[in-house]
């Protein structure tokens, strides 16, 4: 029998993974409100208006390499889920797309205190490769991680609060793409700062925001 027993029983491929219509009918409005509250919290962090627990420099060094692990990590997840949505395993998909999002949350929890409670590590190589390589890769990625917030959010929203046959009706697939391309993109260059800094070059620390 296929009938489901208890509260507790997890949806099938066929229902909401969260049922609210309040977020399915505002979908647009509820990105805009996650989105604003996920820029506030980053703007207090590198302002100082939002205190963190303090910590050295030691730890700040760990974290950047928890934080490399995490965005390789979700770089393979989300190359997974776009790979298995291609062959129509929708489930697999949405288990993988799911993950990349818990684990993005845990990235920017791990940032956040990285940057708030520690400090930044500052580039110690070539300058021809500082100028024309380690910045520009920086500065694309941390723009398309800027950009890439509302996508993300509408995109999984949509997923979250509609069925498989109900997204067909939806821009989900569209910005979807968008969101994926532009995720991935943002993490393949951050991974590739982060061997440039620890790896391929040098670093120095510095306790206190540039700004």
């Amino acid at each position: 029998m296929n009938r489901r027993h208890g509260m507790d029983a997890a949806p099938t491929i066929d229902e909401r993974l969260l049922d609210s219509p309040r977020i399915r009918d505002h979908t647009l409005a509820a990105t805009g409100v996650l989105t604003l509250f996920a820029y506030g919290v980053v703007l207090g962090t590198f302002t100082g208006v939002i205190p963190y627990p303090a910590i050295g420099e030691s730890t700040v060094d760990l974290l950047g390499t928890v934080i490399a692990v995490l965005n390789a990590t979700i770089l393979v997840l989300l190359g997974y889920g776009w790979y298995s949505i291609r062959r129509g395993r929708i489930a697999r998909h949405r288990t993988v797309m799911l993950t990349s999002v818990v684990l993005i949350l845990v990235f920017l929890l791990l940032y956040l205190e990285k940057v708030g409670g520690g400090g930044i590590k500052e580039f110690v190589g070539p300058a021809w490769v500082k100028t024309y390589v380690y910045f520009p890769f920086l500065g694309i990625h941390e723009l398309l991680s800027m950009l890439a917030v509302p996508v993300v959010i509408y995109a999984a929203l949509l997923g979250l609060t509609r069925t498989p046959a109900e997204l067909y009706r939806t821009r989900h697939r569209r910005v979807g793409q968008i969101a994926v391309s532009a995720w991935m993109l943002s993490l393949a260059m951050g991974v590739t700062t982060f061997l440039l800094l620890n790896v391929v070059y040098g670093w120095t620390y510095t306790s206190s925001l540039p700004f």
